[in-house]
C-alpha cells in the first residue's frame, strides 16, 4: 500500500500529531505570493452557506483554517471537527479552545461516516482525500450525509504542485518508492471521481506560489514530507551548502505551488 493511503503510517507516524502538517503549512503562510493565503480563499467558499448551517469537516488536521478565519464564522453554523488521527484532533482542539465556539471533536473514518442522512448543509474535505482508501465509499457516504442542497468542498493539489521541492526531496532520499510521488486524487484526476458521484461539479484554481528566502523552513518540510522515507544526513547537509549558494547569489527560492478545490453539488 503506498503512503498517501496507509492509515495506519498516517495515523501512528505522519499524523501522530501536528508537527508534521504544521512544518508544511509554515512554508506556505510564510512565503507564498498569493497575500490572500490559502485558508482565507476557501472560507470564503463556505461563505455563500446559510447563516444558519451544519458543518463537518472530514480530516481537520489541527484546524489552523478555523484559527486563522475565526473572526469569519457566522455565529449559526454548527460545527463538526473529525480526524482519524487523535494526536491531530488533540492539536485542534488545542488551536479553537480559547475561541469561545461550541466547535464539536470526534474521531472518525471518512470510509464510515457514521451521521444520519441528510444531516449536514456542507461537507470539507481540505487536501485529505488523497489519504482515503477507498474514495467510492467515502464520496457515496459524504454524499449520503449532505442535504438535497447540501455540496462538498474538496481541496487538493495539481501534478505540478511543488515540483522544484520533490526534486529536493529525490536528492536526500536513499530508498525511494515507485509510488512515493504518486497522488491518487488530484485536481486533475479527482474531477471524474466526483463526477460519478455528485450531479454538479465545478473546479476552481488558487494561483499561488513560493518565493522562499531562508533554508531553514525547506529543510523542515523536507523532514516533514510523507515522501522521505529513509533520509540521508550526508545527503542534506551537500543539499543545505547547494541551496544557501542559490539564496546568497538570488535571494529567494522560487517553487510552483498548483492546488485548488472542487464544489460538488449532491
Amino acid at each position: 500500500m503506498q503512503r498517501f493511503t496507509d492509515q495506519q503510517y498516517l495515523t501512528q507516524d505522519q499524523y501522530k500529531d501536528a508537527s508534521n502538517l504544521d512544518a508544511r503549512i509554515a512554508i506556505h503562510q510564510r512565503f507564498s505570493t498569493n497575500p490572500q493565503g490559502w485558508f482565507n480563499w476557501v472560507f470564503d467558499t463556505l461563505l455563500k452557506l446559510p447563516a444558519e448551517s451544519n458543518v463537518l469537516e472530514l480530516g481537520c488536521g489541527s484546524a489552523e483554517m478555523w484559527k486563522e478565519c475565526a473572526s469569519k464564522i457566522p455565529a449559526g453554523w454548527v460545527i463538526t471537527l473529525t480526524d482519524l488521527s487523535d494526536g491531530m484532533l488533540d492539536a485542534a482542539w488545542r488551536n479553537l479552545v480559547t475561541l469561545g465556539r461550541g466547535f464539536k471533536f470526534e474521531q472518525m473514518d471518512a470510509q464510515s461516516i457514521p451521521y444520519g442522512d441528510k444531516t449536514f448543509d456542507v461537507v470539507i474535505a481540505n487536501h485529505m482525500l488523497y489519504h482515503v482508501p477507498d474514495r467510492e465509499k467515502a464520496l457515496a457516504g459524504i454524499k449520503r450525509v449532505l442535504k438535497d442542497d447540501g455540496r462538498l468542498i474538496a481541496t487538493t493539489v495539481g501534478n505540478t504542485h511543488m515540483q522544484e521541492m520533490y526534486q529536493l526531496l529525490k536528492r536526500v532520499n536513499t530508498n525511494e518508492r515507485p509510488d512515493m510521488f504518486s497522488n491518487p486524487f488530484t485536481l486533475e484526476n479527482g474531477l471524474q471521481q466526483l463526477q460519478n458521484v455528485f450531479s454538479q461539479v465545478k473546479r476552481s484554481q488558487y494561483i499561488d506560489n513560493l518565493e522562499v528566502t531562508e533554508l531553514e523552513p525547506l529543510i523542515a518540510y523536507i523532514r516533514s514530507s510523507i515522501g522521505v522515507t529513509d533520509l540521508s544526513e550526508e545527503k542534506l547537509d551537500e543539499l543545505k551548502k547547494d541551496l544557501t549558494v542559490v539564496l546568497e547569489k538570488e535571494g529567494k527560492i522560487f517553487i510552483t505551488k498548483d492546488s485548488g478545490l472542487f464544489e460538488a453539488l449532491k
